[in-house]
């Protein structure tokens, strides 16, 4: 059973630059909703998005996003955790769901410059910090819990001292518009677990933490504590999520973390606002919670960050680190009349809940039955 400290959190999303905005913004029911920023209004259905907005003006558009938003949210949490700016020493591990896709549709159809070596996070971390040892794991929504169970790994073989685990992903015109074919009425904000749900939609961002082997002598210097990850890969279906694997998921991270499902006092839900994965993600949890299904408080945040594919899941977790240290939990917005299969759930909705609690489960699920589930524990 692990239990390893995290010591620096960073993140940027549309509704923030840094983790203390985006929690201020998610408690405040502040959204990042937009009209298309990057892209040609008039060749799709949809029209809105959750971008970060940093573009120069409407619709043009410039390669390596997805890189700066992620040295940014690398660069904030390696301050926060006193490692400065030389991560020569310190494994970077990378979950992303497209990595630099923007930039080569750019290169290919509007002749951006844009090299090959670009494509790899690796050639703009070693250059902005240094870093030599760079791992990236394209696991589409789960990718950063993937990265997360890796550095796990590392710690507890003693591999490293400290790793930094991030996700990143910037929306990208390919598969904005495969979406925007099958949505032909285009929902006009994600819903999740709403009965009114239309279906995902895309958002930007980037998130990291420091993790250490050993946590350091001043605990106030301490977010959080991992306790445990799990992942599988059920390979039920190319898209369908499957119940039973995201089940086995839920009930390995518990006994991986040496908790029950009645110790859970908040479940940060993947909650993507499309039928079929909001139905299996509700069946999976309340078969493994079973009688304690409502003892934990839910939530989510992609109401209002949109779906960040890859950051999602580490986006999560410093959610839940700060909502368990603040003792508030924000709600999920736009949640009018809750889903069917989630009757029985602790929905936070409208508005924030203050309530105390030291156990978080944090979901995240992929295409392909990719599945990742962490426990973290309060840092106080």
């Amino acid at each position: 059973m692990s239990r390893l400290p995290v010591t620096g959190v960073g993140a940027v999303a549309s509704i923030g630059r840094d983790t203390d905005e985006i929690f201020a913004s998610l408690c405040a029911g502040r959204d990042g909703r937009h009209t298309l920023r990057g892209f040609n209004r008039s060749w799709f259905n949809a029209d809105h998005l959750y971008e970060v907005d940093n573009r120069p003006a409407p619709q043009v558009d410039f390669t390596g996003r997805a890189t700066g938003l992620l040295l940014d949210a690398v660069g904030q949490a390696a301050k926060d955790a006193g490692l400065g700016e030389d991560l020569s020493e310190v494994p970077v591990l990378v979950g992303t769901g497209l990595r630099e896709l923007r930039s080569l549709e750019l290169w290919w159809r509007d002749e951006h410059p844009f090299s090959a070596a670009q494509m790899h996070f690796g050639t703009a971390l070693r250059d902005r910090f240094g870093a030599l040892d760079t791992h990236t794991i394209s696991n589409a929504c789960s990718a950063s819990l993937y990265a997360l169970a890796l550095g796990v790994d590392l710690l507890e073989s003693q591999q490293a001292d400290s790793v930094i685990v991030a996700g990143v992903d910037v929306i990208t015109e390919s598969m904005f518009g495969l979406s925007d074919r099958l949505q032909l009425d285009p929902p006009d904000r994600l819903r999740p677990f709403d009965r009114d749900r239309k279906g995902t939609v895309m958002g930007e961002g980037a998130a990291a933490v420091v993790l250490r082997r050993q946590a350091p002598a001043d605990r106030d210097a301490v977010h959080g504590w991992v306790r445990g990850v799990a992942v599988n890969c059920d390979a039920f279906h190319a898209t369908a999520p499957d119940p039973g694997g995201i089940a086995a998921a839920v009930r390995d991270a518990h006994s991986r973390a040496g908790v029950k499902a009645e110790d859970v006092g908040l479940v940060m839900l993947h909650g993507t606002g499309t039928p079929l994965n909001d139905a299996a993600e509700a069946t999976a949890l309340t078969d493994v919670y079973g009688p304690h299904i409502g003892n934990p408080l839910m939530t989510g945040v992609k109401s209002m960050t949109g779906h960040t594919s890859g950051a999602s899941g580490v986006l999560n977790l410093l959610v839940a680190l700060r909502a368990m240290r603040d003792g508030v939990v924000p709600p999920i917005t736009g949640l009018d009349h809750p889903a069917s299969e989630a009757a029985g759930f602790r929905l936070v909705r409208d508005t924030p809940v203050e309530q105390q609690t030291n156990l978080a489960q944090v979901d995240a699920f992929g295409f392909g039955g990719i599945n990742a589930v962490a426990i973290v524990e309060a840092g106080r």
